[in-house]
């Protein structure tokens, strides 16, 4: 059952309006630091969360948030890349897929400084300021772990082709775009308490509140 609340609501708003704008950007701008104009061309060379907003992959982010199942799925519209373009093809799209992720690391590490500067005893400041900062560099570090995972569509997958022999890589490549939608489905389902865990703990660490 559908259930509207204002905690959900800054959630959507969250990935919707930085999370994933942030996210895609960053993409954006190393490949076109790194020679490569496409998504420029494309208008994805920009923080404006409607450039890379996807219909379909909006509505599931609503859908499951609104549904409260403990199970985020969504995602924004990919970001265009020619690796051909890239000075350097191989070490290139390492670290246009590596931003992604890293920008959302970077944002939770500002985010868990803001929290441990204001957060102390006695503060006056209002519980839900807190709650705030605490979700944003939990929300941050979820799309920075998830997006590490080395299965296509996520990023991670480009640091995995990159380490493995070109043959091997070659073999992988199609086999994992063909099943990696449902083997990401599986690692969520039986490793989601894992996963969660983890990214729990480290959320800790970062604001100061792992005991």
């Amino acid at each position: 059952m559908l259930a509207i609340t204002p905690e959900k609501i800054i959630l959507v708003a969250f990935f919707l309006l930085v999370g994933f704008p942030v996210h895609e950007f960053a993409h954006a701008f190393v490949a076109y630091r790194l020679g490569d104009r496409t998504a420029q061309l494309f208008g994805r060379l920009t923080l404006n969360p409607v450039a890379h907003f996807d219909p379909i992959g909006g509505l599931m982010l609503v859908v499951s948030i609104l549904l409260g199942s403990g199970f985020v799925i969504g995602w924004a519209k990919p970001t265009p890349v020619n690796t051909s373009n890239l000075r350097d093809r191989r070490n290139g799209e390492v670290w246009v897929s590596l931003a992604g992720p890293f920008s959302n690391l970077l944002m939770a590490l500002a985010a868990a400084v803001v929290f441990r500067l204001v957060y102390a005893p006695g503060t006056t400041l209002p519980d839900q300021v807190f709650q705030l900062l605490f979700d944003f560099v939990l929300f941050n570090v979820m799309l920075a772990i998830f997006n590490f995972i080395p299965v296509p569509p996520l990023d991670g997958s480009t640091l995995l082709f990159r380490f493995v022999s070109p043959q091997t890589a070659w073999r992988l490549r199609p086999m994992l775009a063909q099943y990696g939608l449902f083997a990401i489905l599986i690692l969520v389902l039986l490793g989601g308490p894992f996963i969660g865990n983890v990214i729990l703990r480290a959320t800790l660490v970062l604001v100061g509140l792992n005991g």
